[in-house]
Formats: C-alpha cells, sequence, structure tokens
C-alpha cells in the first residue's frame, strides 16, 4: 500500500512538472518505476517513459548554450525560492512554496551534471541507447 502511494505522488508531482519548472519526466519515471515493482502492467509504461526521459537528458546538454541554459534555470530556481521565501508581496509567498522552489533548482542541477557526465561517458564509450 505505501509503494503504490509512493508511485502515485511520484507520478502526480511528475505531471505537475511537466508544465511547472522542474524535471517532470524524470520524476514520473521514478514514479512509474515504483508502482511497476507491485502493479507488473505498470511496466509496459516504463520503457516509452525512460527512453523519453533520458533522450531529454541528453537534449539537455547537447551544446554549451543549452548547458548554460539549464544552469540557469536551476539557478534561476534556487534565486526565486529564496525570493519566494523572503518577500511577502508575492503570490503564495512563503518559505512552503520557497523551499520547493529552491529543492527543484538543486534538483536541476543535479540532473545537469548526471546528464553531463552519462552523454560524456557513452560519447567516450561509442554507444547509444
Amino acid at each position: 500500500m505505501i509503494v503504490a502511494v509512493v508511485g502515485v505522488v511520484l507520478v502526480a508531482v511528475g505531471v505537475l512538472l511537466l508544465v511547472l519548472p522542474g524535471p517532470g519526466l524524470l520524476i514520473v519515471l521514478a514514479g512509474l518505476l515504483v508502482l511497476a515493482t507491485e502493479f507488473p502492467a505498470v511496466d509496459r509504461y516504463v520503457v516509452p517513459v525512460r527512453r523519453r526521459a533520458l533522450r531529454a537528458a541528453d537534449d539537455s546538454v547537447s551544446s554549451p548554450l543549452r548547458i548554460a541554459a539549464s544552469i540557469a534555470g536551476g539557478l534561476w530556481l534556487i534565486g526565486a525560492g529564496v525570493a519566494w521565501g523572503l518577500v511577502d508581496w508575492l503570490p503564495f509567498a512563503g518559505w512552503s512554496a520557497g523551499t520547493s522552489l529552491i529543492l527543484s533548482g538543486f534538483i536541476v542541477l543535479g540532473l545537469v551534471v548526471w546528464s553531463y557526465r552519462r552523454t560524456r561517458t557513452r560519447q567516450r564509450a561509442g554507444t547509444h541507447d
């Protein structure tokens, strides 16, 4: 039961992050992987989502401009989170919104590093997924 709840929450958050700032497809993938441990029928969705998520991760580091934009986006999220925590007149102001933005920013930066390392390792090895 707990596994199912965690999986559904991850999928729901991932779907929200598809339109909000954050790594939506990777979070959806994590949720599907969790759900697939309890519900084998979910497994059929894992491969197509994994393929799209990894392609998006590769695309995010495919050029120096994209890497810079991804890093700038992560830093912007962290800065926006601090602003949302400190500035009272912003909509939904407070540290609950600010913390989620800051966390999203760190996740983006971590995923940029992960994507960069993954892509460079695959290029050196001459393999493609």
